[in-house]
């Protein structure tokens, strides 16, 4: 293998094309999970403006591209997946039967370690280092809408009832519901941006849009768009108010859904809920295969979901003090958060201090 490192700026048009082409062939050869629009050029490359280190690894057989590496490195050779804690989807994108050796990867990147929270099916070297699987809770569209609606109607009938009710109920209420599925106003985004960053406060969470570059990279991901590629933001409004709203990121077959959000105000017409089906009737419409909801336990993704896919944390290690003191500091903080979520007895409670604490924060006692 002939492995070179790039900044994402360096790619040449050539490998940008090749790894596109790699997407949009995935599902045809096996590998729907690279599908995913985390795993794309556009990505790594709205990264690489906001966040140090970013790299892409590229693998050439016989001259000609055969995968993709992207990656964060410090200087001290501590390596992440681009976008750890933010990013839904990580891994290599390959050609159809590629097999590598993962630390002869890290070796050719300068890495001691890599890390990675969401970890794509398929990545045997890497699982191997993997610490344990999470399930990602999807909305399968590929066969129309109808056909999503039917098995919600099967599966969660009373669900199904309630949400298409209180839809019908917002409208009298508040007036016309009207859904945009790719809402060009930068003003919608804002709003969103504000609900999100509220609804993190009172919920005693960490606000990822007091973090500027997080803010910064969304904005810029709003406004990137190409055939395969786009960020998106859905957003219904009852009487031209908005009322929810969604960002995520599109590819040729998948959504990713990142960044829901409604308006506390009309919280009992279950604003979010009305908007994630509006989401699956466009995208189906579209073209679409599924929605991917993300890793994590909510309630609204177990009423809304058809299946799962499992993504994968851990990390990959070299023999060097380097990755022994970062796996010291990182794995104890993981084992202690994944077990709290893992068991209903101990996060319900943590759930309930948390979101006092944001009432308190907020100053809403």
């Amino acid at each position: 293998m002939d492995i070179s490192v790039y900044r994402p700026g360096e790619l040449s048009a050539a490998d940008r094309a090749s790894w596109t082409a790699f997407q949009s062939k995935a599902h045809l050869q096996g590998s729907p999970e690279l599908a995913n629009p985390f795993l794309a050029p556009e990505f790594t490359l709205a990264m690489g403006h906001h966040r140090r280190g970013v790299r892409v690894a590229v693998v050439r057989e016989d001259g000609e591209p055969a995968a993709f590496f992207p990656f964060q490195r410090s200087l001290t050779g501590v390596g992440r997946a681009v976008g750890l804690g933010v990013s839904d989807a990580q891994g290599l994108v390959h050609r159809p039967g590629f097999d590598w050796d993962a630390r002869e990867l890290l070796r050719a990147c300068g890495l001691a370690v890599w890390e990675f929270d969401h970890l794509v099916e398929g990545q045997r070297p890497f699982a191997a280092d993997a610490t344990g699987g999470f399930p990602s809770p999807v909305m399968d569209v590929d066969q129309g809408y109808e056909a999503y609606l039917g098995h919600l109607r099967s599966h969660a009938p009373k669900f199904t009832r309630t949400t298409l009710a209180k839809e019908r109920r917002l409208g009298r209420d508040a007036g016309e519901v009207r859904y945009v599925h790719d809402e060009r106003d930068p003003a919608a985004l804002r709003t969103l941006m504000g609900w999100k960053s509220a609804q993190y406060r009172r919920t005693g969470r960490s606000d990822r849009f007091a973090q500027a570059w997080i803010t910064d990279l969304v904005r810029r991901l709003f406004h990137t768009r190409s055939e395969s590629f786009a960020g998106v933001l859905s957003v219904l409004y009852a009487g031209g108010t908005p009322v929810a709203a969604h960002f995520g990121l599109r590819g040729e077959r998948v959504l990713a859904c990142w960044f829901p959000a409604y308006d506390p105000g009309y919280a009992k017409y279950s604003p979010g809920l009305v908007l994630h089906l509006r989401m699956a009737e466009a995208a189906a419409a579209d073209g679409i295969a599924y929605l991917d909801l993300g890793r994590g336990q909510k309630e609204y993704k177990d009423s809304l979901k058809t299946r799962e896919i499992t993504v994968s944390e851990g990390w990959v290690t070299r023999r060097h003090p380097v990755a022994v003191g970062h796996r010291a500091r990182r794995a104890p903080v993981r084992a202690l958060r994944n077990t709290v979520q893992s068991r209903p007895e101990l996060f319900e409670p943590a759930d309930r201090m948390l979101k006092r604490l944001g009432r308190i924060r907020s100053g809403n006692q």
